[in-house]
């Protein structure tokens, strides 16, 4: 079966037993969050919701927390003398789907 949930804006596709990435969650490590639900797959058969399917979330374990590379952002104006550097680290959490439903 798979699903298709939606965490920090972002919609991901996922299946049981699966490990991904999104966008920080405020929990602590080891925690279980319920994802809504917007779209199941199973084989043949697709539901969809509105925008959620009621009743149905997908449960996840937090396994942990980090920060990803550092990226470079620079900006400047030519011929002004204008420069800006900075760096950015996204904080990402880890994360395992135990259970669709």
């Amino acid at each position: 079966m798979q699903a298709i949930i939606e965490a920090g804006g972002k919609q991901y596709t996922i299946t049981e037993g699966q490990k991904f990435y999104v966008d920080r969650l405020n929990v602590d490590i080891g925690t279980v969050v319920d994802l809504p639900v917007l779209m199941t797959i199973d084989g043949e058969k697709i539901v969809t919701g509105t925008p959620y399917i009621k009743g149905v979330v997908a449960k996840v374990k937090v396994l942990e927390q980090f920060k990803d590379k550092k990226i470079l952002v620079f900006k400047y104006k030519p011929k002004k003398n204008e420069r800006k550097r900075q760096g950015h680290r996204q904080p990402h959490t880890k994360v395992l789907v135990e259970k669709i439903g």
